[in-house]
């Protein structure tokens, strides 16, 4: 073995470099990126292990690839915890209601909102989508306040109708 941190690194390049990067590159799937990091992080650790590498009577090589492996499994183990969620920390969604038959209703309304006259259609949108008084829907519109009175109780015959028609039922 070297005799120092340096002659060591020097040998390790020299006899493992290519089978260290090789073994690497497959860990991660062919990732260079983290292959990189994996062959620097395992070198650093060989590195700051210095006196076990001297003492180690098993292969250096060996010892190398249990290192990468072990920084690979490391790193995949921490990534899945953090994207775990555990049952504890499930959000409380009791605050939230749920608003999809508001969301359906409205698309059934629209939908039977199309089927009445444009006029039909004018007095409902002014009065109870725009919240227009009946002077102000009168006044929008161009036509006399009593047209309006009118219109909307015709209006409102005209869509429970259409929604009859479509399944609707009150």
């Amino acid at each position: 073995m070297a005799d120092s941190p340096v002659a060591l690194m020097q040998q390790l390049h020299d006899e493992h470099a290519s089978a260290l990067w090789g073994y690497c590159l497959r860990l991660t799937n062919g990732d260079r990126a983290r292959a990189e990091d994996v062959v620097q992080e395992t070198l650093l650790r060989a590195w700051r292990n210095f006196a076990a590498l001297e003492e180690s009577h098993g292969s250096v090589r060996s010892w190398l690839f249990r290192v990468s492996r072990n920084i690979v499994i490391d790193e995949w183990r921490t990534k899945r915890s953090q994207s775990e969620i555990s049952v504890a920390d499930v959000p409380d969604r009791r605050g939230e209601p749920d608003r999809t038959d508001q969301v359906l209703l409205a698309w059934v309304v629209a939908d039977a909102l199309t089927r009445l006259s444009p006029d039909h259609r004018a007095v409902l949108l002014e009065c109870y989508y725009r919240g227009q008084t009946v002077a102000e829907a009168a006044r929008r519109l161009g036509v006399p306040e009593g047209t309006v009175k009118s219109r909307t109780h015709y209006a409102l015959r005209a869509l429970r109708l259409a929604l009859e028609e479509m399944g609707v039922v009150a």
